[in-house]
């Protein structure tokens, strides 16, 4: 029996009508249910993780920098990984709790494909505990808490050919807790030609990134600051792994585009800007476009204002002045800072309208105008 058949068979038993998402109406039901017939525990029936040692008092998963020591019955920090009988399971396999297919550059990636579509997915849980998330809904919730869709690998890659998408993007939440569907997923992808983009905190442990970079063809990184103090009390993450896995992406080949999102108060102050930029280009990633995106109060800092536009502009000329060659602002509506120009002749190159492309003047890889060679992946 497998585990669609499974979870049917357990709804027939309960009483209740699957209603097309993930078995019942919650994990937890199914957990409770299942228990009280003394039938074998949920768990079981998603996929072994693919980073974990074993030791006296739990697993140790080795994911992600948390290194989460995980009881027998207990979850790491993320949610979606379970020691079940000192064995780890990745418990968000094949349900996720998002789709949809979003435009590219929503991603933003904004020199990779530029115009076309990604079948976009995420299931529930996280690795940081941001204090703006603005999906704490789903990221700080276990797939036990969402409702979730039964979508194997094999399915998604069906759904993004059947909708004309150029790719595959693992986004919304954190799709380093949903590893193994991302690697799975990515490995199928590539044999139809559809490309994957990772979006990502980047906050994962380098031996598996190198692993499922062989099938990430661009990622978008949110650099979420550069103190490591302000990093770990906002994001509940240390800043040196990400720091690490921007590099790693780049020695990969995996194209790269980063997002760093300045929230006053907290990432706002320019000197820390300029560090970042400096570091970018000291580490060579200047040639990956640097997108800053205004804060919008949320969550835990509703209490904060918007980002001011001026300090969006400030960090612009910043990390121009840097070296870094395309700066972009996001999520402020208008903003000439949306829009692509070329490095040398300063021309506007892609003219944008929110996710629309209006105009593009690149013709293999290099500006129509003077032939400047534009760094992305454009055909």
């Amino acid at each position: 029996m497998n585990r669609r058949e499974f979870l049917k068979s357990c709804a027939r038993y309960a009483g209740t009508a699957a209603i097309g998402f993930f078995g019942l109406d919650t994990f937890a039901e199914h957990n409770k249910y299942l228990k009280s017939k003394n039938m074998v525990d949920i768990w079981k029936w998603n996929t072994l993780a693919h980073y974990y040692t074993k030791g006296p008092n739990g697993v140790v998963c080795g994911l992600c920098p948390n290194a989460c020591l995980i009881k027998p019955g207990d979850k790491g920090i993320c949610r979606t990984r379970v020691n079940y009988k000192d064995e780890l399971y990745a418990i968000n396999y094949g349900n996720p709790c998002s789709i949809n297919t979003d435009p590219i550059e929503k991603k933003p990636l904004y020199h990779f494909f530029p115009g076309t579509s990604a079948f976009s997915l995420a299931t529930a849980g996280c690795n940081f505990t941001c204090l703006n998330c603005q999906n704490w809904q789903i990221s700080q919730s276990s797939p036990f808490e969402t409702k979730n869709y039964d979508l194997f690998p094999k399915e998604i890659v069906a759904y993004a050919l059947r909708n004309d998408c150029k790719s595959i993007a693992y986004t919304y939440t954190e799709p380093v807790v949903f590893y193994e569907y991302v690697y799975d997923t990515a490995k199928l992808a590539r044999e139809k030609d559809l490309k994957n983009v990772f979006i990502s905190n980047g906050y994962i442990k380098e031996e598996p990134l190198r692993k499922l970079c062989k099938y990430l063809d661009a990622a978008n990184i949110n650099l979420k600051g550069f103190d490591d103090t302000k990093h770990r009390k906002l994001n509940g993450g240390m800043l040196e792994p990400v720091k690490n896995s921007l590099k790693v992406f780049k020695d990969e080949g995996v194209w790269l585009e980063i997002t760093n999102l300045i929230v006053p108060s907290w990432t706002d102050d320019m000197d820390m800007i300029k560090r970042m930029c400096d570091w970018l280009y000291d580490s060579g990633l200047h040639i990956f476009p640097l997108h800053f995106s205004r804060f919008f109060p949320t969550y835990k800092l509703t209490d904060l204002p918007y980002t001011p536009v001026d300090t969006l502009n400030k960090a612009h000329d910043i990390a121009l002045n840097a070296g870094i060659k395309h700066v972009y602002i996001g999520n402020v509506p208008g903003t000439e800072y949306d829009d692509t120009y070329c490095p040398k002749c300063k021309k506007k190159i892609i003219e944008r309208k929110g996710y629309v492309i209006l105009s593009k003047q690149i013709k293999g890889g290099k500006c129509s105008y003077c032939g400047e060679k534009i760094n992305g992946i454009w055909e």
